[in-house]
């Protein structure tokens, strides 16, 4: 039976039981849309009248046959707090409820990178975490999870009130995207973070409109029964994975019998390694490691915490983790997903002594990097009844040893081929993470996305603007302001011009801002050569936010860069014209121009050389006398400089309609 279908069965179990529910979308601390209707909606009995009230208003309906009902508040005022009332038989009632603005931010990784510091993390991380106390801004978070049909509620920890612990694992776009508009316009802005990692557009894309798409009419036609496939599958695939999850537990050579021997206080750890932590192993002396790793360090508590509740911190872990104090397993997370989670487990009072204290962490890592690898402030000791208090700090000298290297036993089973875990199936996360929040009030979308289409940009040209007029009919604003950001440099800038899947995937990205209301933020000069997930994520918000300043707040202002307009031939030069100049065209660093290519009839691209002429760029090169095309920006890792004098960079285009020669995949981020 399909998971799916499952909850749906719950859902109106629920309803026919007189529970009287509202939608998960709302919770204590949350953001309405100012200046809009604003629905409200959930579940009751059949015929129950519910009466819905906030801010002097109220509005009633009863609920249908099938136990929904929902209401629609007059637009409200920016302000708060206020209480959000929904009763019938019982009462339910929602406090500290702020009204604003409500940006939803979407995409894959660079969008769900968190703000939890460590070595990967965004720039001055524990100086951002320290200094977000923001009690106008407030958080969201959608569950990361996929369904093979839309789903009508949500089941979340909540909203909560921006402040140094709950943006830890919020996205850091989007808390930038979001500080920078609450200081700009002073009011309440409630940030929803949807996004999952190594997701496609067609994943975030209802089938409804996917139909509509050549490329994906096939796809969606044959789905459900490549579903009842994987749904037959799966017994046999479950038994296996149980079987195969045995065989982890029982070769690691740190547990015996089932019992974790290597967190004993008196086993003997002398001849394992050390290692400074928090730190990935790979850069520790296991640079191919995939398993599970040990670690042990001993710990001096004070006298005067014995038998007092404490708790133990652990910084981010790569990826699952058990936790032992003292030989005494206190906490666990094993969801492969769910790294970024904070691991805060409390210690029960009879586990720590007086004198040294063995904590042990029993890491598994399933694929590139591992550890206990977030930030130092984050590993420590501390009295659960006094939290104030100062902390026992666990960062510094640890020793590890291996419990069990994942190429000492066969692979782990593979799924079958479509699972509700599955992200990458077409609209799977459209179904499981935007289905249920429509239609929750919200001024607009910042997207981070496109790494995971890459190498399919024809296809994406047509995607992406398929999806963004996919949720604007759901939410039913065709002006649903959409800003997205076109995807960062990485790799090696080529000694010669290429054509790569990277640049042809920026320029599907381009044409998307053929629909109203849309802006795209580049970033090429602030990407990183090694790294998918570039640290500056400051400025990525703050381009967002004067997007959104432009688009959505109608504010006169210079919010992007040059984006290319039209070209004409000049003897043995090319003149290019742009939209967006601003207080006009300039070298970011103040040198000639770089990143032009020009090239004749035979398509053969070469360096050119280019200079700026008032709102035009002239390129000519001595190796083209009859030149037909020019292009600027164009590979994963551009070496170019143009902007405007606000200084946003310039879009990569190229002037001529050419298929590509070359390709250079890309790995999804």
């Amino acid at each position: 039976m399909a998971m799916a279908w499952c909850l749906a069965v719950l859902d109106q179990a629920q309803a026919s039981a007189g529970a009287l529910r509202v939608s998960g979308m709302f919770g204590d601390h949350m953001v309405l849309q100012r200046g809009q209707p604003v629905p409200v909606w959930g579940w009751a009995t059949p015929g129950m009248r519910v009466i819905v009230s906030l801010a002097e208003q109220e509005q009633v309906c009863t609920a249908d046959s099938g136990g929904a009902w929902r209401v629609v508040l007059s637009p409200l005022s920016a302000g708060g707090p206020h209480e959000l009332v929904v009763s019938s038989e019982e009462t339910i009632r929602f406090s500290d409820v702020l009204v604003g603005d409500v940006w939803i931010c979407s995409g894959q990784s660079n969008m769900e990178m968190h703000m939890r510091p460590g070595p990967d993390a965004v720039y001055n991380a524990e100086q951002e975490v320290a200094g977000a106390n923001y009690p106008g801004i407030r958080l969201f978070t959608v569950p990361r999870t996929s369904r093979f049909e839309p789903q009508t509620d949500i089941q979340t920890e909540g909203w909560s009130v921006c402040s140094p612990d709950s943006v830890l694992t919020f996205s850091a776009v989007g808390y930038f995207f979001g500080r920078n508009l609450h200081e700009h316009l002073k009011v309440p802005i409630g940030l929803i973070n949807s996004s999952k990692g190594a997701s496609p557009a067609e994943a975030w894309t209802s089938t409804d409109a996917l139909r509509s798409l050549p490329e994906f009419w096939e796809v969606v036609e044959e789905l459900p029964a490549r579903i009842a496939q994987s749904q037959a599958m799966f017994p046999e695939y479950s038994r296996q994975s149980d079987l195969w999850n045995r065989l982890l537990e029982e070769r690691d050579a740190g547990q015996v019998d089932g019992k974790a021997l290597w967190a004993t206080p008196d086993f003997d750890d002398s001849r394992w390694r050390t290692m400074p932590v928090p730190e990935f192993w790979e850069n520790a002396g296991y640079p191919d490691f995939d398993g599970v790793m040990w670690f042990r360090r001993a710990v001096e508590l004070p006298l005067d915490w014995t038998g007092r509740p404490l708790k133990l911190g652990l910084c981010t872990v790569n990826d699952m983790d058990r936790a032992y104090i003292n030989g005494v397993e206190v906490g666990r997370f094993e969801s492969a997903s769910g790294w970024t989670a904070p691991r805060v487990y409390d210690i029960p009072p009879q586990c720590a002594m007086p004198g040294p204290n063995m904590v042990a962490v029993r890491v598994f890592d399933v694929g590139n990097k591992g550890g206990l690898c977030g930030s130092s402030d984050d590993l420590w000791i501390r009295r659960a009844d006094a939290p104030s208090a100062a902390p026992v700090s666990l960062a510094g000298e640890w020793r590890l040893n291996p419990g069990l290297d994942l190429k000492s036993i066969p692979p782990k089973p593979a799924p079958p081929p479509l699972l509700e875990s599955n992200h990458r199936t077409p609209g799977v996360l459209f179904n499981a993470m935007v289905a249920p929040m429509i239609p929750f009030a919200v001024k607009g979308v910042i997207w981070y996305q496109g790494e995971s289409n890459t190498g399919r940009a024809g296809e994406y040209a047509a995607l992406f603007p398929a999806m963004i007029q996919d949720w604007r009919s759901r939410w039913a604003q065709d002006s649903l302001p959409f800003l997205f950001v076109q995807l960062a440099s990485i790799g090696q800038g080529p000694p010669e011009p290429v054509d790569d899947n990277m640049s042809r995937l920026r320029e599907a990205q381009t044409k998307a801002l053929a629909l109203p209301d849309t802006a795209m933020v580049v970033t090429i000069d602030i990407g990183d050569p090694v790294n998918g997930h570039p640290r500056n994520k400051q400025d990525v918000g703050r381009r967002l936010a004067a997007a959104a300043q432009r688009v959505a707040y109608g504010e006169n202002l210079v919010a992007w860069g040059p984006l290319f307009k039209e070209c004409s031939i000049e003897g043995d030069a090319v003149r290019i014209r742009f939209d967006s100049t601003g207080g006009g065209l300039v070298a970011s660093d103040g040198r000639p121009l770089r990143g032009f290519a020009i090239s004749g009839e035979d398509r053969m691209f070469v360096w050119a050389d280019a200079h700026i002429e008032g709102d035009a760029v002239v390129v000519s090169s001595s190796h083209v006398m009859k030149p037909v095309a020019v292009r600027y920006a164009w590979s994963s890792y551009p070496d170019a400089n143009l902007c405007n004098a606000e200084g946003f960079p310039a879009s990569p285009f190229r002037t001529d309609s050419w298929p590509q020669k070359d390709t250079q995949d890309q790995q999804p981020l």
